[in-house]
């Protein structure tokens, strides 16, 4: 059955047939309907989602169908929301491919972060109304029009700031936040290497890194380097050397702080780009391509660091949610505030409608986006 939250959506053999067929022959019924017609007994309320069906990649996104399904009502304790807009992210790719461990089995809709509005309230639910603005961090069940969740997952969302933004900076910029203040805990003064440095989640480091008063320098090809002067760091062109070789070069005694997002052998010239004693704080593995991979890098990060006298640190959002909600509780407000001060700029590289997840992934494999994409609907 196909999963869109915490519960299996009612109907669950509608559900599987409807996946089973090519996506010009799915009927896509009107969501604004009250009713449409289920069978020859039954009358039900639908919605449009995109379903995983099978394990894909970058290059293979036709597994992604857009597919009818049956409006969940909210049991006790959940809230059933209407997403206005959801984040689209490389850690997608991870779930499209099948390897992310805290997706559930397939078929199942993605979508790791949404802002909506709350369309109906199970009993027990006096924190949330109906019409209320939130967001949440969904890990997957984003890319739908309707999701029902928990209740305590979901956030206000301040009335300054859109939803488009709100969904933007949830995965991003907590992240940032986080691995930030709760991993590297920065001082002002230091100095940081910023990896992936014009992605989503680069731009948020070194937005909030300015704020932090930490000088940084960001890793990005030549045609991105400009968006990095913008954001107040000094461009460094990987394709022209080893990463520690260039940071030392403007940094001799190497920089206080490392952020990186690409994982795999980059780990190696991050750790190198460090000051003795420095700290890495790496938070993905795009480049790590298999088990054997992403074991020795791991061993890099947490053993390589300390045997070259620098410290190695590896964060997961979803890891530390998933252990303890309450930091997203408590930073997410905090993003939304900067957010709604103007003090960070979520930097919107693409909109999609919200059904279109499978061409805006085709867009961001192709490595050239600066900044982040967005499904509204």
């Amino acid at each position: 059955m196909i999963r869109n939250a915490a519960v299996a959506l009612a109907a669950p053999d509608l559900c599987r047939d409807s996946v089973t067929v090519d996506r010009r022959q799915v009927r896509l019924r009107d969501p604004s309907s009250q009713a449409t017609a289920m069978g020859k007994e039954s009358m039900t309320a639908t919605y449009r989602a995109v379903v995983l069906t099978g394990k894909g990649g970058p290059t293979a996104l036709d597994v992604l169908k857009v597919v009818t399904l049956p409006v969940e009502e909210p049991g006790p304790g959940q809230v059933r929301v209407r997403v206005r807009a959801a984040g689209v992210g490389s850690t997608d790719f991870l779930v499209v491919g099948g390897s992310y461990r805290y997706a559930p089995e397939i078929p199942f809709v993605p979508g790791y972060e949404i802002a909506g509005v709350v369309d109906a309230v199970g009993p027990g639910v006096d924190r949330l109304r109906v019409g209320q603005r939130v967001a949440a961090l969904t890990v997957y069940g984003g890319f739908g029009e309707m999701l029902v969740r928990d209740a305590e997952h979901f956030l206000p969302i301040p009335d300054g700031a859109s939803d488009r933004d709100a969904a933007a900076v949830i995965l991003n910029y907590v992240t940032a936040y986080q691995a930030i203040h709760r991993v590297a805990k920065v001082q002002s003064g230091q100095t940081a290497l910023v990896t992936g440095a014009a992605g989503g989640v680069g731009t948020a480091i070194l937005q909030l890194l300015r704020l932090a008063g930490v000088k940084t320098y960001g890793a990005a090809s030549p045609a991105k380097h400009a968006t990095l002067r913008a954001l107040g760091a000094v461009p460094i062109d990987y394709h022209t050397g080893r990463l520690d070789r260039l940071v030392r070069a403007l940094e001799p005694n190497g920089v206080d702080l490392v952020f990186d997002g690409i994982g795999g052998a980059n780990i190696g010239p991050c750790i190198g780009a460090l000051r003795r004693h420095g700290h890495l704080v790496a938070y993905g593995f795009m480049a790590a391509t298999g088990l054997l991979s992403t074991l020795a890098m791991f061993a890099n990060i947490l053993l390589g660091s300390r045997l070259r006298g620098r410290r190695g640190s590896f964060y997961g959002i979803s890891a530390l949610y998933r252990k303890d909600p309450k930091p997203l509780r408590e930073d997410l407000p905090k993003i939304f505030a900067l957010l709604a001060d103007g003090k960070i700029d979520p930097m919107i590289a693409r909109m999609f409608p919200l059904l279109d997840a499978r061409d805006a992934l085709a867009l961001l494999a192709t490595g050239g986006v600066e900044g982040k994409v967005v499904l509204e609907g």
